[in-house]
């Protein structure tokens, strides 16, 4: 694992529109995908990397540095990006195809759809910019590329937590044949999941805490969250489990069901993508194909095109900062 920092950050407010989704003192990793990226290609001689000029902004970077003739620069054409992954594919090459997930999602649907799904090609599309985690506004912010990816038959789906489960993640997926969309996390990413004894498995969803009263499910930057939630929640004496779901597709389905049977309990599934499309309606699916009917309420980003700004004062508008949850949970257990 690469090198861990603690830094103080002032809480942002009104300014800086890409912001870290470090907690102030939250240990970080730096660039945990693209070091993880280049220690799997030290052994899968089929890895290549591609871009469409966002090798820096996707920590692709350092994979070029360490194997530049394993590096391709596509410039501004997220289309031919994808095409020419697939092409790669084809050949018997294992492309880990990068850019923002606006771009990957939006711009190269069409040919993610035909060039690379329907032929269940054996790439990788990580995608930076996942949900609500820049300030630039809708242009930027894709809330529905869950929605989108979830629509395509058989794309394997993968929202990392923290650094070690990207990391973790990275290997998992390179073993992995077929297509995958991965939400990725750059630049400094917290470290969270190291205290939890935990290990990533493709499709398999874990429960980091047990507890009677409240079970949160989430993925991605979410179950970091839900951890800082159920502790304040401690507080009040409302014992919070959290279960994280990092594979949507294909969903956990049974350690979901098993998990939401517990009688008693407030079920709380939170994500960092729009209500529509996303992980709450997978579960809210999957219990009701099941009969299996809790309590059950959902936390995500609304069904608009969202605000520019800070993220701090966007994740609060939203309701997906810590605060934000803590608060919604309080009213719902009143």
């Amino acid at each position: 694992m690469s090198s861990i920092t603690t830094e103080k950050k002032p809480r942002l407010t009104t300014s800086a529109m890409i912001a870290s989704i470090a907690a102030e003192g939250q240990a970080t990793i730096a660039a945990p995908f693209g070091h993880a990226l280049v220690k799997a290609a030290a052994t899968r001689p089929s890895i290549v990397g591609l871009t469409a000029d966002l090798s820096k902004y996707t920590d692709l970077h350092i994979f070029a540095q360490a194997h530049p003739e394993r590096h391709f620069q596509m410039g501004m054409a997220e289309q031919l990006l994808m095409g020419a992954a697939g092409g790669m594919a084809k050949e018997g090459m294992t492309p880990f195809a990068t850019t923002y997930a606006v771009f990957a999602t939006r711009r190269a649907y069409d040919f993610i759809h035909q060039v690379i799904a329907e032929e269940q090609l054996n790439v990788k599309i990580c995608a930076a910019l996942p949900g609500l985690t820049t300030g630039y506004g809708p242009s930027h912010q894709a809330t529905e590329d869950i929605a989108l990816m979830r629509g395509i038959p058989g794309m394997t789906i993968v929202d990392p937590c923290d650094a070690l489960d990207t990391e973790q993640a990275v290997a998992a997926i390179a073993d992995h044949q077929g297509p995958v969309y991965m939400r990725l996390l750059r630049g400094k990413v917290p470290l969270v999941l190291n205290e939890y004894d935990y290990q990533f498995e493709l499709g398999k969803a874990k429960l980091l805490r047990d507890g009677r009263d409240v079970l949160l499910i989430s993925s991605g930057i979410m179950t970091m969250r839900t951890l800082e939630t159920a502790k304040a929640l401690a507080a009040d004496n409302v014992d919070v489990a959290v279960l994280h779901v990092p594979t949507i597709k294909p969903l956990d389905t049974e350690t979901i069901i098993t998990q939401c049977r517990r009688a008693g309990r407030l079920v709380v599934v939170v994500e960092n993508h729009s209500v529509v499309g996303g992980l709450g309606e997978a579960v809210a699916t999957t219990l009701m194909h099941a009969q299996v009917m809790p309590v059950f309420r959902q936390i995500g980003l609304p069904d608009q095109f969202l605000d520019a700004g800070a993220l701090p004062t966007l994740h609060d508008r939203y309701g997906i900062s810590t605060e934000a949850m803590v608060s919604a949970i309080r009213v719902w257990l009143a």
